[in-house]
Parts: C-alpha cells; structure tokens; sequence
C-alpha cells in the first residue's frame, strides 16, 4: 500500500479499525489463483505476537478448501466519501484545489488456519453475535435460538483466523489541507448525511493536534 507519512495510520485510528463491528475482505492466494470472500470479523489481541482475526465462510465455499499459499490478506475499510473542492476555504483564496477522496484502511497480512471444530465455532459465533448486538435495545443472543437448530448451522461453516504477521494502515482524511479547509470538510460532510466520515476526520484532527502541541 502507498502510505504518504502524513496519512499514516495512528496506532488508535488501527486499533479502532479492527475493533469496530465490520466486515471485509479475505483474500488468498491458492492453485487456483486469487480467492476472495467478504465476510464478518473478530478481533482478538490476545492469541500471538499481534493479535489474530476471526471469522467463517459457508462449507459450500471453496476458499477454505483451497490452501493458501503465503501470506493471507484482510483488507478492512472504514468509512469513505467524495470531498468536494467547495467546500474549501482556500477555493475562494486561490482556487488551487482539487476533489479528493477521503478513506482509512488496513492490510492485514497473516498466515490462515481452519476450524471445524464445532466448539471453537459456536465461541466464534456467539462472541461476534454478542459484538454486533452490544447496541441493540433487544439484543439478540445465539442462546435464543434452539440448540439443535444452531448445532445444525455451525455444520454449515468452517472458522477462519489470520495470525497477524503485519498491518499496513492508512488514514487520508485531510490531514494536508489547513484548518479552515478541514472546518468545510467537516461541515460539508454533515450536511451530506456523512456522520462516521465527518467523525473520523475531526478525531484525526485532534490526534495530529494532541502530537503538535500548537499545530495551526
């Protein structure tokens, strides 16, 4: 991944990239070339040396019966958007400006292990069931379903977790424009309905202020 120093990820804006309720893309290399399966994820910070993912596809998906060869790759998107030259002060200063595309992401690279093991799937599920219900004003629970029904289910999924070997992260969201630029960024986003995006640049402003003391 092309990563310019300013649009380096913080270690907080990685960690927030793993740990949100999120989906993304595993991708393998194997025999038979490049798969790919846009699936539900885990963080766990506790199993090696930097943490593993978790997550699992349906039997039926040759991804997990086809080994990768090498590294695996977790591709993990944030929130993104279109970032329009008008809503810059310095449009009416200079003109100077172009649109740009705001974005934060993480490669996670890793080697793949397989678990078909009924125990260590029904942990999975309940755990990432538990993470994207945490919200919820009736949360549901795997509990709630029968037992028979979800012993029947998790025969239909084979786990997958990524032992993390290294993160490529990147946060490009305006970190190179001035502040006026990024009040209309903010603003301008808010305004589209863009909540997260507008969010996540604001916060990667205070980081970039709190390293800066006294940063204009």
């Amino acid at each position: 991944m092309y990563i310019p120093a300013h649009f380096a990820a913080s270690p907080d804006a990685i960690h927030d990239l793993l740990t949100r309720p999120a989906a993304a893309n595993l991708v393998t290399m194997t025999s038979q070339g490049l798969l790919a399966t846009f699936l539900p994820f885990l963080y766990d910070p506790l199993i090696g040396e930097h943490g593993a993912l978790h997550g699992h596809l349906a039997r039926n998906n040759a991804q997990w019966s086809e080994p990768a060869i090498g590294e695996s790759l977790v591709i993990i998107q944030g929130a993104d958007a279109y970032v329009s030259p008008s809503w810059y002060a310095s449009k009416a200063e200079h003109g100077r400006v172009v649109p740009t595309w705001n974005y934060s992401t993480a490669h996670v690279y890793g080697k793949l292990v397989l678990h078909e093991d009924p125990a260590w799937l029904g942990n999975h599920v309940r755990r990432l069931t538990d993470l994207n219900e945490a919200h919820s004003d009736r949360p549901w629970s795997v509990h709630d379903a029968p037992e028979r029904y979800v012993s029947g289910q998790l025969r239909a999924i084979v786990g997958v977790e990524l032992l993390i070997t290294r993160i490529q992260a990147k946060s490009k969201l305006s970190q190179n424009r001035p502040d006026t630029d990024i009040d209309g960024v903010v603003a301008g986003l808010a305004a589209r309905g863009q909540t997260e995006s507008a969010a996540d640049v604001e916060r990667t402003r205070r980081e970039d202020s709190d390293r800066e003391p006294g940063r204009a």
